[in-house]
């Protein structure tokens, strides 16, 4: 209730009589050093972050239908831009009023741009400073994506934020690719900022590349920031680097964007790393992986991954999480779904809405604590539950919080 109520005082300073609605309004409510709790208020409603997005990357959620995205209070989900251009198809969905329509989905909708499938398709992709060109795993076809043919997908798409096409490597590379790379998707972002014709209903998010050198994403900062967007993503990690590399290029970020602007943290999903980067400042994230590794029977717990695959949960007949209020965990036992792992395609339908509702709550629960003045208190029990079997917070954690001035008491 104090929340709203700060909120509302908040909201209404910045109203002006016979204002246009922005496409774009982001409230920070609380902090905590570098983390935030903040509203997002977008075309399709509100969203309260830190937020986890789920990714939807063909318009649908594998495994998870929308109604139950909605039920698990999902406000803002994932598609992708390369991969709806393909089926559908941009043409269709303008002709039948966007995505959201399409799908019946009456919240929040971001796209990527493509710039991914650089990296995920690399075999089957050319890039050079015009754009890229792809052959789709699918039938062969080639498609050509500039920068300007990605926005005017995501236009015709119609999601809510949609992303700069940018050109993307893979993060350990180095030496004049790096560079070239990070150059380029500037030069491109300006191409995407002209092509962009839905600025009244639609936010363009650039994107801050450079690998882990500090001096690239130093001048990638300062290039995408004289733009003025109206929130930041943070791309290239999640790749396989040092965790150490991978902290301390996302604080530099975030240290240096907007304060008044959202931050995205691209392609991160994984528990440890959303409390992390949150605490360094991120406020959006998303990753594939809370609906993948559900497809391999791997859940989300307090106290780390459950493989519910293994023979030794035949016999446990309690829920993937006590106090879980998710439909796996309130309707079935840990022996129930060990058994439908190996015979029915439910159990991975299952065990999706409970990592997806995991990921939700974590946030709205971290998000609170900074409300409350707590963050400290609710990171510190996080990790002790979480590495309680390895008896060990790894350094790079401590490090990391420690920056945030978030002191951790090792298990």
């Amino acid at each position: 209730m104090q929340e709203l109520e700060e909120y509302e005082i908040i909201k209404q300073k910045k109203i002006k009589l016979n204002e246009k609605p922005r496409p774009l309004e982001f409230t920070v409510l609380a902090t905590h050093n570098f983390a935030r709790a903040s509203i997002l208020k977008l075309p399709h409603g509100e969203v309260k972050t830190p937020v986890y997005m789920p990714v939807g990357t063909k318009g649908a959620m594998k495994g998870v239908t929308y109604q139950e995205m909605d039920d698990m209070g999902c406000k803002l989900l994932l598609a992708n831009t390369y991969h709806l251009a393909y089926k559908p198809s941009g043409d269709l969905l303008e002709k039948v009023g966007g995505l959201h329509k399409f799908v019946n989905w009456k919240h929040n909708i971001l796209t990527d741009s493509g710039g991914f499938q650089m990296v995920s398709l690399s075999q089957l992709s050319e890039v050079n400073e015009d754009g890229v060109t792809f052959e789709s795993p699918y039938d062969k076809t080639i498609m050509h994506l500039r920068p300007e043919d990605s926005i005017h997908t995501q236009n015709q798409i119609g999601a809510d934020i949609i992303m700069a096409l940018d050109d993307v490597v893979r993060t350990t590379t180095v030496g004049p690719r790096m560079q070239e790379a990070s150059e380029r998707t500037t030069r491109w972002l300006d191409r995407d900022i002209a092509a962009h014709k839905r600025k009244e209903d639609q936010n363009l998010f650039p994107i801050v590349q450079g690998g882990i050198d500090p001096k690239l994403r130093e001048q990638s900062l300062d290039d995408l920031i004289q733009r003025e967007a109206n929130g930041y993503a943070i791309g290239g990690l999640a790749g396989g680097e040092d965790k150490v590399d991978f902290w301390k290029t996302v604080a530099q970020c975030t240290a240096k964007l907007p304060n008044d602007k959202p931050r995205y943290l691209m392609g991160v999903g994984y528990p440890v790393d959303v409390v992390v980067c949150s605490c360094l400042g991120v406020d959006m994230f998303d990753c594939v992986f809370s609906t993948r590794t559900a497809r391999f029977g791997t859940a989300f717990t307090d106290y780390g991954f459950l493989k519910l695959k293994n023979s030794e949960i035949a016999n446990v007949f309690q829920p993937i999480q006590q106090g879980c209020q998710c439909q796996a965990c309130k309707s079935y036992t840990q022996s129930y779904l060990h058994y439908l792992i190996a015979k029915e395609q439910v159990a991975c339908h299952l065990i999706s809405i409970h990592n997806l509702n995991y990921l939700i709550q974590l946030m709205l629960n971290l998000r609170q604590s900074i409300i409350d003045g707590k963050l400290i208190e609710f990171v510190n029990q996080f990790l002790k539950k979480w590495y309680q079997k390895e008896g060990q917070i790894p350094q790079w954690i401590i490090e990391a919080l420690d920056y945030a001035k978030i002191p951790i008491q090792q298990i």
